[in-house]
């Protein structure tokens, strides 16, 4: 099926245009021992590949965490530099 800008869909052009719809929140809670943690959250299931995104910016960031219950959870304040990351990426940040 042809996408809206009659190019190829394997250009993923629509997937792109999801990813640019969705609206992330990044925000820094203290766990345990008073360690940060940086959650990201505003995923639907069917735009977004959160276990693969997680992995990226995992990489990305140089830190451990992981994707559960629909949002990432990374360890450490990455407050700062999340965002920019995720712009990188396609999404909005709020």
């Amino acid at each position: 099926m042809p996408n809206d800008f009659g190019l190829p869909d394997d250009l993923g052009l629509d997937e792109d245009l999801a990813r640019a719809e969705l609206t992330l929140t990044v925000r820094v809670e203290r766990r345990r021992y008073n360690k940060p943690m940086t959650l990201v959250e505003g995923f639907e299931d069917d735009v977004v590949d959160v276990d693969e995104l997680a992995s990226t910016l995992k990489r990305t960031l140089a830190t451990g965490g992981t994707a559960r219950d629909g949002r990432i959870e990374l360890q450490g304040d990455h407050a700062a530099r999340l965002p920019d990351v995720l712009r990188d990426q396609g999404f909005r940040v709020a």
